[in-house]
């Protein structure tokens, strides 16, 4: 088969991009490539409480993966987490709507990445954006993201706003507005209840009929004649097959698989190439490095009483008539993200910008909600937003079908545990002020009393990853960086970048909104070049 451009990978990145640009360019034919399956009537995806079941474990829809030993968490594997299937890791997220702070994107700029800035990137967020609250010039609405307030919010999340407000830091009604620090509840990616995927944003239900969706297919390398893309070599039905493009191939497989797939395709550090017996085709010396990710700290309190939880946490019977309610009218219970409230804050004064971000759960989310415990509680997570610790993404193997090795370098600089120290310390107050105290509580890991010593070591053995890992494909205007500004991949010609890798920088948030923003950019960048009647692969991007 031969198309006009072929997407690997229908995450945040890629499913945004193929919608789009099918849309943009109705005479192209399009290959989204998936190796996952299709999520469209996936109850557990698209009924938003469902988010429990999906992190937790491997399965269809979870990679599930592990990092290597980290000496900074004490020598524990961390948990990796990532979509797999239509909609990525927007099938399985927390589906917080935060596109990070103005500062991030500006600070892009700086570093190189000209044209994308926060006023070159807004016009992107509000093109995507469908939001119940209306447009604005901080919001979008008509596009094809659902973006709206909970429909149900759970009385232990008004009371974690209350207590934040009664323990002195500010309200905010609006992390996307001027202004992103204070305490609040976050908008969701849903629409009517239900989950809006980016798959569901931007491919179930919407003719297309120039795009082709291949479920359940993993493609294992990139074709090449000399530095030109030929195709890709896919895995499907038991076979090995090749489709050809006409024009470009475009990655967005995310931060781990992209780089993943680029070194299996010759692409990389030369001697991680050669360890693997891969021919050599680009050294390029940066893919799979720089990884960087969110860190983050869980506060779990577990209470005794179940009836000031609401209609959460009261206990098994309750579930029943909550999911005829669902059903019914996808209202209750069962529409929660679980990750209801949160904020941004500062750990000290005199930074630019908040520095920690809050996610409180209306339940106990201990190792991921892989270790239970009996019994009700909440939980508040606290992360470091601008981390300065470093990993990389390298290969197990020269087949793309095994996991990648995975080492984000947690806590390896020691800014990151000072921070995320002031972070546990700062939102302490939140617990004894009375919305929460009403509750009672005890705290499983982190106590008040502890030195500075003691809890450092509780943030060592209990501390990961709250899923934002970016930048091991960074974008830049140097020479050493993996792609150039519009997403082209350098030293070869017709292939293109498209999903969280390409950050140069860990934005301030999470980071499903601006992934999707980088897919409506590239849309664009794609577009134009074929209005001039061009393609990436006429010339090397050096």
């Amino acid at each position: 088969m031969e198309y006009d451009y072929i997407i690997v990978g229908a995450g945040s990145g890629g499913a945004s991009l193929a919608g789009r640009l099918a849309l943009r360019c109705p005479e192209a034919t399009i290959a989204l490539i998936e190796a996952g399956p299709h999520t469209e009537r996936n109850l557990l995806v698209n009924m938003p409480m469902g988010v429990a079941g999906l992190v937790p474990r491997a399965m269809k829809n979870n990679y599930g993966y592990e990092t290597v030993p980290q000496p900074g968490l004490g020598g524990r594997r961390g948990y990796q987490p990532r979509g797999r299937g239509f909609g990525g890791s927007s099938a399985i997220n927390a589906m917080i709507y935060t596109r990070g702070h103005p500062l991030d994107y500006d600070e892009w700029a700086k570093l190189g990445c000209t044209g994308w800035a926060f006023s070159d990137v807004l016009p992107y967020f509000l093109r995507a954006e469908d939001n119940t609250r209306g447009a604005n010039a901080w919001h979008g609405a008509g596009g094809p993201l659902g973006v709206t307030d909970l429909r149900d919010r759970n009385p232990v999340a008004e009371r974690f706003v209350q207590a934040a407000l009664e323990a002195g830091f500010r309200a905010n009604n609006d992390f996307n507005g001027p202004d992103q620090e204070g305490v609040g509840f976050y908008q969701v990616t849903q629409r009517g209840g239900e989950r809006c995927s980016v798959a569901r944003a931007y491919l179930y239900g919407r003719e297309r009929p120039n795009l082709h969706l291949i479920a359940d297919a993993t493609v294992l390398r990139v074709t090449f004649d000399g530095e030109r893309t030929t195709g890709v070599n896919v895995a499907r039905g038991g076979r090995v097959e090749e489709l050809r493009a006409r024009g470009e191939v475009i990655l967005a497989a995310g931060a781990f698989n992209t780089p993943q797939l680029l070194m299996c395709s010759g692409i990389g550090p030369a001697e991680e190439l050669r360890a693997h017996d891969l021919q050599v085709r680009y050294d390029a010396p940066e893919v799979g490095r720089n990884l960087a990710d969110h860190i983050d700290y869980t506060y779990n309190l577990r209470v005794r009483t179940t009836d000031a939880f609401g209609y959460s946490l009261r206990g098994f019977a309750k579930m029943a008539p909550a999911l005829a309610r669902y059903v019914g009218s996808r209202r209750g219970m069962f529409t929660s993200n679980v990750a209801e409230a949160g904020g941004f804050l500062r750990s000290r004064p005199g930074l630019d910008r908040p520095n920690l971000q809050l996610h409180f759960c209306t339940g106990l989310v201990d190792d991921h909600s892989r270790r239970m415990h009996w019994g009700h509680g909440y939980s508040l997570h606290v992360c470091v937003l601008r981390p300065a610790s470093r990993g990389t993404v390298t290969l197990a193997s020269a087949d793309a079908r095994v996991a990648p090795v995975i080492d984000p370098g947690f806590l390896s600089d020691a800014r990151d545990m000072d921070a995320l120290v002031a972070g546990v310390r700062l939102v302490r107050p939140i617990f004894d002020a009375a919305p929460l105290a009403e509750l009672g509580g005890r705290e499983l890991y982190a106590h008040a009393g502890q030195t500075d010593a003691e809890l450092r070591a509780t943030i060592a053995a209990h501390a990961d990853t709250i899923y934002h890992p970016v930048a091991t494909c960074r974008m830049g205007g140097d020479a050493r960086s993996v792609v150039d500004t519009q997403l082209r991949v350098r030293g070869v010609r017709g292939l293109r970048i498209v999903d969280a890798s390409v950050m140069p920088t860990l934005i301030g948030g999470n980071t499903n909104a601006p992934t999707v923003m980088i897919g409506e950019r590239a849309a664009d960048f794609i577009a134009q070049t074929r209005r001039k009647g061009e393609t990436a692969r006429e010339s090397v991007v050096a």
